[in-house]
């Protein structure tokens, strides 16, 4: 079927399916309405492709021989058209991209900062349980 439009007999031994297996999937995929029918992303940017060049009288015969609508067609040039687009309008300005480093930068720092009260806070810890190891609190004492 388009857009591919390959042979039943190539398809059945590119898939290991029995060719009558395969006619059937195809007579029941036609006898749907050509509305139900889904394109595949690629196969929709191929159509785009396919039709660029095209006048309008050779995108209504294309159109027609394939079940779109002139209208989907377009949709879908858009839509190709706003992917291709998107990506630079994500791009960061080098205003961003400088605020961003000093932003990592001063996290880092904070990090290290923390990491280093951390460390000391845990040798604190062990130096006080060395020295109760050392000299016992007596209960006396605590009296």
């Amino acid at each position: 079927m388009p857009p591919e439009s390959a042979s039943v007999e190539a398809v059945a031994n590119e898939l290991s399916i029995s060719t009558s297996t395969l006619e059937r999937w195809r007579a029941d995929a036609l006898s749907r309405p050509a509305r139900e029918r889904a394109w595949t992303a690629t196969a929709r940017f191929e159509a785009v492709l396919a039709t660029a060049a095209m006048d309008e009288a050779g995108k209504g015969a294309w159109c027609r021989e394939n079940g779109v609508y002139p209208r989907e067609l377009e949709q879908w040039r858009a839509a190709a058209t706003q992917a291709l687009i998107e990506p630079e309008d994500a791009r960061a300005t080098p205003r961003e991209t400088k605020a961003d480093r000093t932003r990592i930068k001063e996290l880092e720092r904070e990090l290290r900062r923390k990491e280093k009260a951390l460390a000391e806070a845990a040798a604190l810890l062990v130096l006080s349980k060395k020295l109760e190891a050392i000299f016992p609190k007596d209960k006396d004492e605590d009296a």
